[in-house]
Parts: structure tokens; C-alpha cells; sequence
């Protein structure tokens, strides 16, 4: 019965944190998602590293302003809200990703991390495989 309920209380924090962060995210456009005429722009855009303490390690969303740091067995994490910042805490497999390069799980706290021009990101071991997942997309 303990089990039951942790799941439906996990699945309704995780529901909660992804409209919270949504919300943020529609909120809040980006500068370098939008043309200098306010349309999209048709071009394609390159991956872009960016700075780990403006991503949501449960969103996997890029935001315009710092998240919030959740420390974790020594490392640092960022979660948009209470609810990211709680299942960083609980949930060991949210911290962890997979290199769309090498394959390779990559721990979010000390990944190289890649925005797409939509907020997007992607965590890789190293930026030279950024850099080659870049190159593919932008093609």
C-alpha cells in the first residue's frame, strides 16, 4: 500500500513540477530563440554550451535565470522548484543521462551541457562531444 502511494504522490509532484516549469518556460522567452523581427528564424542554429546552474536537471529545460542548486552527496544539481529540487533528492536515475554521442550515462552535475535553440539541453561527456552532436544537427 506504501508503494501505491509513493508512486501516485511521486507521479503527481513530477505532473506539478513539469506545469510549473512549463509555465516558466512559455513565461519567459529567449532572445536567441526568436529573429531580430520577432519571428522564428528559418535558419539552423548550433547546440550551445551553457552554464549547468541555469538548467532544470529534471526539465531538462534551458531558463533565463538561475535555478535553484540542490546539493547531493557532495555534487550540485539545479531543479526549476521545491518539487525538481525533492525528486533530485529522491530519485538517483533523474541525476544521471545519456551521452547522445558515445552512449555513455553522464552524471548531470558534472556534464558538459548543450542547449538547443528551443531550451532544449543535452548532457555529454566532454565538449568535444558536444561539439560532433552539434555539427550533426546543424547539417
Amino acid at each position: 500500500m506504501n508503494t501505491r502511494i509513493f508512486s501516485i504522490s511521486s507521479l503527481m509532484i513530477f505532473s506539478l513540477c513539469l506545469i510549473a516549469a512549463l509555465t516558466l518556460f512559455l513565461n519567459e522567452p529567449r532572445a536567441q530563440n526568436e529573429a531580430s523581427d520577432g519571428a522564428k528564424s528559418n535558419q539552423p542554429t548550433a547546440l550551445t554550451q551553457v552554464e549547468s546552474k541555469y538548467v532544470c536537471m529534471v526539465t531538462n529545460q534551458l531558463y533565463d535565470k538561475e535555478q535553484i542548486p540542490v546539493a547531493v552527496d557532495g555534487k550540485t544539481y539545479y531543479g526549476c522548484c521545491q518539487m525538481c529540487e525533492a525528486k533530485l533528492k529522491g530519485d538517483p536515475s533523474i541525476r544521471m543521462a545519456t551521452d547522445p554521442v558515445s552512449g555513455k550515462e553522464v552524471d548531470k552535475s558534472t556534464a558538459v551541457i548543450g542547449a538547443a535553440p528551443d531550451g532544449k539541453v543535452y548532457y555529454f561527456e566532454n565538449a568535444e562531444d558536444l561539439k560532433a552532436y552539434a555539427n550533426t544537427q546543424s547539417q
